[in-house]
């Protein structure tokens, strides 16, 4: 976690990268940066306003999905939990994914898009990641609230054991369009399994294919398979969950957090002490169980 000191108060490279691509493509994941002590007037202002702009990205399930006046997920409660600690009202800015993270960076944090929308106060499901951090000093990532993990979904019945890749031929393997999962298992042994990988829309829609029998495995988010497992009432017993290393993929994940302008260091720290506070009293876990998903330790 980030210490604050006390005021008086494409495939090639991470930056280069979308947030469905990060999923195969984020490496070397950095430390939380700290948030130098000064008397800045960012906070003031916010407060002065009254509200928290937060992006989110739409289509983003389970984390934000849904319409501009009714978007749910897990992102969207912590951005409500965030902006109740802080005493402000929220205003949520939904956005669409750009080509990179570095877009979606200038966009919704440090800049504003070109047509005129945004940027927020703060950005949420943001990869904490050194080198992406590198590519982006107009922006501050910290505070990291959990970790994305790539797993294999899996029919108990049919597929009740995997210990290698090799051990899906010949089975109906599911993907999410556009991911470095999807990337993965349709590259593995030069195509060895792509006959067989029909790609979904969302990782949600790829799990939830192996949950009603229309695929035997799926490469997805643990977070993804978890909460087709709640959405559709699915018997947690009927499905293994298997970490299944593939090439071009981290081993252990990558960490999100959240983002906000490299200036606004009053902003950041206070963001920080209310991101331990919904830790401490048991929201951020209730956000988590809730919608069937595991807080992972980032």
């Amino acid at each position: 976690m980030t210490t604050f000191k006390t005021p008086s108060a494409t495939e090639a490279s991470p930056g280069g990268i979308s947030r469905r691509q990060s999923l195969g493509l984020l490496l070397g994941l950095g430390a939380s940066p700290v948030f130098a002590e000064g008397e800045l007037d960012d906070l003031a202002k916010i407060q002065a306003r009254g509200t928290l702009k937060v992006a989110v990205y739409k289509d983003n399930a389970p984390f934000s999905s849904g319409s501009a006046n009714d978007m749910n997920g897990l992102d969207v409660a912590l951005a409500e939990g965030l902006a109740r600690q802080l005493k402000l009202k929220l205003a949520l800015l939904p956005f669409d994914a750009g080509e990179n993270m570095n877009d979606d960076l200038r966009n919704m944090v440090w800049k504003g898009h070109y047509l005129g929308y945004g940027p927020a106060d703060v950005m949420l499901n943001v990869p904490v990641d050194k080198y992406l951090m590198q590519q982006n000093r107009q922006v501050t990532i910290f505070s990291p609230y959990m970790r994305q993990m790539p797993i294999l979904i899996h029919s108990a019945s049919k597929l009740p054991q995997v210990n290698s890749p090799e051990d899906l031929k010949g089975h109906r393997l599911a993907a999410e369009r556009g991911t470095g999962a999807a990337s993965a298992l349709l590259g593995h042994q030069s195509g060895l399994l792509s006959s067989q990988v029909t790609l979904f829309n969302s990782g949600i829609e790829a799990a939830t294919a192996v949950l009603r029998g229309l695929a035997d495995a799926a490469y997805v988010l643990r977070s993804q398979a978890e909460a087709a497992i709640a959405l559709d009432k699915a018997k947690q017993e009927d499905f293994v969950m298997t970490q299944m290393r593939l090439t071009g993929l981290p081993d252990n994940g990558w960490s999100l957090g959240m983002a906000v302008k490299s200036s606004y260091k009053d902003l950041g720290q206070a963001l920080e002490v209310a991101m331990k506070q919904l830790r401490d009293n048991g929201e951020l876990m209730a956000m988590f169980k809730t919608r069937g998903m595991t807080l992972t330790a980032p």
